[in-house]
């Protein structure tokens, strides 16, 4: 059995267009005063019509439009790329097809068709749930507003997940526990929760250097922010399953669970990035990040992608590793072994095992909820 099918196939379709950008925000993100949404949607056909090529007899699991905003998509056009998917391949009968939204009223006025193109999944960045950390953060939606949003997506999508950001400036711990028991008496289903980080490149980022970033909370604090999340959302029926999401049982982002659990996908749009195994190599693919450079190579040349690049088995191995280990679930062993060619060093499994930083059973090797805190350093003294 090839290694991909350990997690699955998927499609990741990225929309490059916002609103406005957010000063936190370092994801391939871009306004625009006109998008000619038709010509889009020829360049996005045109690569699934490509792809399908390579991997006609694929099952495909899950379909991502992520972004940007792709909630400012025209539903015509998530239509015709929906038609297009389930003419080129088989589809799981119980496909997720996960549509990435701002939670603004006009954004919601769309949620019904794209549930009619085909959507059944809304993930919706709320990020906040007060309105002077919603205008903090560059956010364009009010809580009102996205509340009255969110019930019209519960409406329309048999599931709905939200995104919410902690340790933002001035946040105080009880603040922060107080927020996320209002987030779950929202009766969502799945929460991702993401500390706010600051990076190169960004306002916030360009913000700090100049000393104007105040109000941010140290490491312990931001630390201790992370640990009630798990504790208070475990004990409303939404526990961890991977570092940043959780989620009622059977509820979990199944396309989140293909780069989770390492399987194969394909990345669609500027910026995308893939995992596909073809002819028993697997390569990694990847886009040009503006654009108009991506639109105009689609029209130019056919496609959309850089050069692919082999990825090697040991490289294999340690993607698995730094994805997997995320999850709950654990890391399989026996996988690694096949992938890199060599099993884990036993002297480090006994150190992190003794530090109670990883749990190991026969078949599995979990990080503990500590471990899952300090993922990074526990993934280094695994690699080889």
């Amino acid at each position: 059995m090839e290694d991909w099918r350990h997690g699955g196939f998927g499609l990741y379709l990225h929309w490059p267009f916002c609103a406005s950008k957010c000063p936190y925000c370092d994801f391939n993100s871009h306004v625009a005063a006109e998008i000619d949404q038709d010509r889009w949607a020829r360049a996005y056909l045109r690569e699934i019509d490509r792809i399908s090529a390579e991997t006609p007899d694929r099952v495909v699991n899950t379909v991502f439009f992520g972004g940007g905003t792709p909630s400012l998509m025209s539903p015509d056009l998530v239509a015709a790329i929906l038609d297009r998917i389930r003419a080129s391949w088989p589809i799981a009968n119980d496909i997720e097809i996960t549509l990435e939204a701002n939670p603004g009223s006009v954004e919601a006025t769309r949620f019904r068709a794209y549930a009619e193109a085909g959507v059944n999944r809304v993930s919706m960045g709320i990020q906040a749930l007060n309105d002077a950390d919603l205008k903090r953060l560059g956010r364009l939606h009010s809580v009102a507003e996205a509340r009255a949003a969110f019930d019209v997506a519960r409406d329309a999508f048999a599931r709905v997940s939200f995104d919410l950001i902690y340790a933002r400036q001035d946040q105080t711990l009880e603040g922060w526990k107080a927020e996320l028991r209002e987030a779950a008496c929202m009766a969502v289903d799945h929460i991702s929760l993401y500390q706010l980080t600051i990076e190169d490149g960004t306002a916030f980022g360009a913000r700090r250097a100049a000393g104007g970033l105040r109000g941010l909370p140290d490491d312990d604090l931001a630390a201790d922010m992370y640990l009630e999340t798990q504790d208070i959302l475990s004990d409303l029926g939404m526990p961890a399953y991977e570092v940043s999401n959780h989620a009622k049982a059977g509820c979990e982002s199944r396309h989140n669970l293909i780069y989770w659990r390492y399987g194969d996908y394909a990345g669609i749009g500027p910026g995308a990035h893939g995992r596909l195994t073809l002819g028993g190599q697997r390569w990694a693919t990847e886009t040009p990040l503006y654009p108009t450079r991506w639109l105009e190579q689609v029209e130019r040349t056919g496609h959309g992608e850089a050069p692919r690049q082999a990825v090697s088995g040991s490289d294999q191995a340690g993607e698995y590793l730094m994805m997997s280990l995320r999850l709950v679930e654990g890391t399989d062993p026996a996988r690694f072994a096949a992938l890199s060619g060599d099993a884990f060093d036993t002297e480090a499994l006994q150190r992190l095992t003794d530090l109670a930083m990883i749990e190991q059973t026969d078949t599995r090797i979990r990080a503990t909820p500590a471990g899952r805190a300090v993922l990074n350093a526990v993934i280094r003294e695994l690699l080889p």
